[in-house]
């Protein structure tokens, strides 16, 4: 019979209480099945059960204590390790307080060993200097007395160190006085002439024998050699070089295109990087106008030079190599460019106005802004009325031709510096912003500002004397205008032609110059109402109320005909005044502007002596005065070739002889040529002038 452990041990499988169950009976004697050898005994199976229980019992005793055991071994186990790594924990944190320690100790040394090394730097940088100097002094002396003892210059394989000390000789002796050192500066140049002989046939032999790295280190000596550079102009010089070399390159090497480009290559980032950079970098912050100019004229040269290096065999791409050695030197210049040309633009454009305006003794006046000054320009512009009062300029346009050429100068070099350094995709909008500084400075500031003083300055129509001082403001704001729009031409329209800018900047020209002839069109408009103005305080104060009905017309008759009809005073007056007024018209304005000034001008004159003829009774004798007037005053509208006028003349000389022909001849007339096209009323009003308009019944003939 099998213990519960045995009976446990011998199963394979997974545990199963059924099949243990049928194990152990069939295994216990009498406890199998109705047909085993033995008969069934059921107290017998009972019994074993029973045994087993109880032995199973025992087994779980002794394994439950075997588990606390283990699970007591377990917990002491976990506490000693817990410690363990506890004190594993302090022991960690103790190394890491040493090592930040040793960290703060290392560094404070290595600070107090660099700052030792600093001050024996600085102790043996000037004792090196010193001795450096000693040493070339050395080699100086033996110049000086013309026999090179030392075996530097006399042991072929020191010809490196050989270069480096005639280098350093050649600078100084370069800036000894030519009077007392002349002899020892031609030996040094000698030497120095000598030494770079040398290191070429060195180099030539070395490529002949294809000893590269020889090569290499012969090309790097004579690389600081300036012997090559014959003329204080580096791009001059760069041209020269190219052109001497490029044959020898062609016979000497193998890939002449790659060495030829190595050379140019290595100039660009050189040579001509140093002196742009040298020119350039003295002036940017202290004079921008030359660093303008500067930045302008070399990059002008090195395009150039680029154009001639073009001509060299420097590879199938060498327009974009020799394109990107210029971008390599400028792009740093080239990307700030545009502002400070506006700023410099900016600056220097106020500055030229401020200094005329101070040369006048003129304080600017501040032009107005906002709601209220908005509201003043609207109604001037709409009814022509002066706002405020007029003030006196003195004749004074504040408009200076000089100022002008100026200000158009500098942005001409503007246009041509944008033109050259701008970027061609940015080239259209850069020369528009140069455009709108123009516009601001010298159409805004200063033309602008002269149209409202003139404005202000023209006095209203009533004066009794006219002021024609607008009219100078005119002349000259019309050849500016003509300055303005030919650089406009010439120098704008070629940099923004093919771009969307042109126009916008079509729109803007046209938008300054209608807002300028709005302006100059109201001071037109005053002006030429106080001319009218004075002609007609001239006629209110020297023609009489009895002028046109004398007393005694016989005397007159024989008076008229004594002096072939002498004009009034009133009329000899207005006639001197309006030839100067038709003068000064013509010569400050041109073109078709004169015809459209004389001929509004003219319709004005005439509408002002037919109203104030109007104002008077004619007897005979009077409207033969009356038309010996008209006719003066017809002799002056002639001055002004203006069809117009002469026919608006005419028809008053014409409409002037109702005043005189017989009653009876009225009818005859008012049918003539000149007066058959013209209102009947205007005709009867002419008539009704007649002192014997009643008595002889005149008005039955307009009935």
């Amino acid at each position: 019979i099998l213990t519960p452990g045995q009976l446990f041990i011998s199963c394979s499988e997974p545990f199963d209480a059924d099949e243990y169950i049928e194990r152990l009976a069939w295994r216990t004697p009498g406890g199998g099945s109705k047909g085993g050898a033995e008969a069934f005994d059921p107290k017998r199976l009972l019994e074993e059960f029973e045994n087993h229980i109880e032995e199973l019992k025992h087994l779980d005793e002794k394994i439950q204590r075997r588990v606390e055991k283990l699970e007591h071994q377990c917990h002491r186990e976990a506490k000693e390790f817990a410690h363990k790594v506890q004190d594993l924990q302090r022991s960690n944190q103790v190394a890491f307080q040493h090592f930040q320690e040793l960290d703060e100790h290392i560094s404070y040394v290595a600070t107090k060993v660099c700052h030792l090394g600093d001050q024996l730097e600085g102790v043996n940088t000037p004792r090196q200097r010193a001795v450096e100097a000693q040493r070339l002094m050395t080699y100086f002396n033996e110049f000086l007395d013309g026999e090179l003892r030392s075996d530097v210059f006399n042991n072929p394989e020191k010809i490196k160190e050989a270069a480096d000390i005639i280098q350093k000789l050649h600078l100084i002796a370069q800036e000894l006085p030519f009077d007392r050192f002349a002899d020892v500066k031609a030996k040094i140049a000698s030497k120095y002439h000598d030494l770079e002989r040398q290191l070429i046939q060195e180099f030539t032999a070395a490529q002949r024998r294809g000893e590269i790295g020889r090569m290499q280190e012969v090309a790097a000596v004579l690389l600081h050699f300036k012997g090559a550079y014959m003329r204080s102009d580096v791009f001059e010089d760069t041209a020269l070089l190219c052109q001497r070399v490029n044959k020898q390159v062609g016979e000497v090497f193998q890939s002449p295109e790659t060495v030829m480009t190595k050379l140019i290559q290595n100039i660009f980032e050189n040579k001509l990087q140093a002196h742009v950079k040298e020119k350039l970098d003295e002036t940017r912050r202290s004079d921008v106008e030359q660093y303008l100019k500067n930045l302008y004229d070399l990059y002008t040269r090195t395009t150039a030079l680029a154009s001639k290096l073009t001509e060299f065999n420097l590879g199938s791409d060498k327009h974009t190599f020799l394109s990107k050695l210029i971008k390599n030197i400028f792009s740093t210049y080239l990307e700030s460019y545009i502002e400070m040309e506006k700023d410099y633009l900016r600056t220097r454009s106020a500055m030229i106005l401020q200094r005329y305006y101070d040369s006048k003794n003129h304080q600017k006046r501040p032009q107005g802004g906002g709601s209220i000054q908005e509201l003043k320009e609207r109604i001037r512009q709409r009814t022509n009325l002066p706002l405020g009062p007029s003030i006196d300029t003195h004749g004074e346009t504040f408009l200076s031709q000089e100022v002008v050429v100026n200000l158009l100068q500098e942005t001409r070099h503007a246009f041509e510096r944008c033109n050259r350094l701008s970027d061609p995709s940015d080239l259209p909008k850069n020369a528009f912003s140069i455009f709108l500084l123009l516009v601001e400075h010298l159409c805004m500031d200063h033309i602008d500002y002269a149209l409202e003083i003139g404005l202000s300055a023209i006095p209203s129509a009533d004066a009794k004397n006219a002021n024609l001082y607008f009219l100078d403001v005119v002349q000259q704001a019309n050849t500016i205008f003509h300055l303005f729009d030919k650089q406009f031409n010439d120098h704008l329209m070629p940099l923004i032609s093919s771009s969307p800018k042109l126009t916008e900047c079509l729109h803007k020209k046209k938008e300054v110059i209608e807002q300028m002839e709005v302006k100059l069109d109201t001071g037109i408009d005053r002006t030429l109402n106080c001319m009218v103005g004075q002609m007609k305080h001239i006629l209110a104060t020297e023609q009489k109320k009895t002028d046109f009905r004398p007393e005694d017309e016989n005397n007159v008759m024989i008076q008229c005909t004594a002096v072939r009809g002498e004009l009034h005073p009133a009329s000899t007056s207005l006639q001197i005044l309006f030839f100067r007024q038709v003068e000064r018209v013509r010569k400050s304005m041109d073109g078709k502007n004169v015809d459209t000034v004389l001929t509004e001008l003219g319709v004005r004159f005439h509408r002002l002596i037919h109203e104030h003829l109007q104002q008077y009774s004619y007897s005979s004798m009077g409207g033969m005065l009356a038309i010996c007037d008209v006719a003066e005053y017809r002799k002056s509208a002639k001055d002004f070739r203006v069809p117009l006028v002469l026919q608006l003349f005419d028809t008053l000389h014409a409409l002037c002889n109702l005043l005189v022909v017989a009653p009876d001849n009225l009818k005859q007339v008012c049918s003539g040529e000149q007066l058959t096209n013209l209102d009947r009323n205007l005709l009867h009003a002419f008539v009704q002038l007649r002192v014997d308009y009643r008595q002889a019944r005149l008005g039955r003939h307009f009935s």
